[in-house]
């Protein structure tokens, strides 16, 4: 599939071939998900009209609980209520280990950080691939059909192993969140 494909006003490339997809930003306390509908680029709303999910995943039940609802489980659980999860991307153990006033309980496992929580331990990629899955969802919902690709924001903030990171969760929600919720 080419990167970029020029055509037409008002025509396509491949006459009846449409490809859905979306835009995705990934971010530190909120993110959201946006796609052009009927030429017209818009945010993709949840059941109850927000744009706005919440970058909170709940890991204290066999299904993992994500955005407003994971929020609210936040104060009684924090230990298994991952906020922030994007500032653990492509950070070491030791890295998290230094950042204070954390409710978290951290496993090295050959240098990376994993959450130790009540449904096992989880990295930030598969902690963030829920999230990814859950507006994947979102998306799919309002257009209509299986998502075909998505562009995924990084902060020009983030250095090489954080890009690296995001790059392998795009590769993991390639891999699974494309695939199945």
């Amino acid at each position: 599939m080419a990167l970029l494909q020029i055509s037409e006003p008002g025509q396509s490339t491949a006459p009846h071939h449409h490809n859905l997809a979306c835009g995705i930003d990934l971010g530190t306390t909120n993110s959201l998900v946006a796609s052009v509908m009927s030429g017209e680029t818009k945010l993709v709303l949840d059941q109850s009209d927000r744009a706005i999910l919440p970058s909170v995943v709940y890991c204290g039940s066999k299904e993992l609980i994500v955005g407003h609802e994971a929020l609210d489980l936040a104060i009684k659980d924090p230990t298994n209520t991952i906020l922030s999860i994007k500032r653990f991307m492509g950070i070491g153990y030791s890295e998290a280990k230094e950042i204070k006033n954390l409710p978290y309980d951290f496993e090295d496992h050959k240098g990376s950080v994993l959450f130790k929580t009540a449904i096992g331990s989880l990295s930030a990629i598969e902690i963030s691939a829920k999230i990814l899955s859950t507006l994947k969802t979102r998306a799919e919902g309002a257009l209509g059909g299986e998502l075909k690709g998505a562009v995924i924001t990084v902060p020009a903030y983030f250095n090489d192993a954080q890009r690296q990171s995001t790059k392998g969760l795009s590769q993991t929600c390639r891999n699974k969140c494309l695939k199945a919720s």
